[in-house]
């Protein structure tokens, strides 16, 4: 008898199989949803001389002060060595700034300049008036539940 891991679906035979609407299918909308936030944070932030990838690590190292190449590419969903280039070209802007770690020396540390802390700042701001907008018919109650939901699914994919 076969049994279905999460690599293997179920194999499906007749009308069910094909009984699928992508309306529907929550995946879509989350695809959706993303690209257009995206598009508009990109336009927005172009306008700063920023990038997407640029904005992620400035608000990671805003956070968190310092923290390593792999650390950052891990929140940033992005793999290492396009991480090590993104770096690269910020401590060439001088928003950023790189050493090896204290504790381990192969480890590169990133830590935030001044001049990264004000373009931080400037596309903190532009992030916030798009998301404010973006979210004005939604409730406190919605936002939080909207978060919690994507934190359940994520970590499902996580588990996955």
């Amino acid at each position: 008898m076969p049994t279905n891991t999460p690599t293997e679906p179920p194999e499906e035979t007749g009308e069910a199989a094909y009984d699928f609407n992508f309306m529907e299918w929550p995946f879509y909308w989350l695809a959706r949803a993303d690209r257009s936030y995206l598009s508009i944070l990109e336009t927005a932030l172009a306008r700063r001389d920023l990038d997407i990838a640029s904005w992620r690590v400035l608000m990671i190292l805003h956070a968190r002060r310092s923290a390593s190449v792999s650390e950052i590419a891990e929140h940033s969903i992005v793999k290492l060595s396009t991480m090590t280039k993104i770096i690269q070209r910020m401590q060439a802007a001088g928003l950023v700034t790189n050493h090896p770690s204290k504790s381990d020396g192969r480890v590169t540390m990133v830590t935030i300049t001044p001049q990264g802390e004000e373009a931080g700042r400037i596309a903190w701001a532009e992030a916030t008036r798009i998301m404010e907008r973006l979210f004005e018919d939604f409730t406190e109650v919605e936002q939080q539940l909207l978060v919690a939901l994507l934190k359940k699914l994520s970590d499902a994919l996580g588990r996955y």
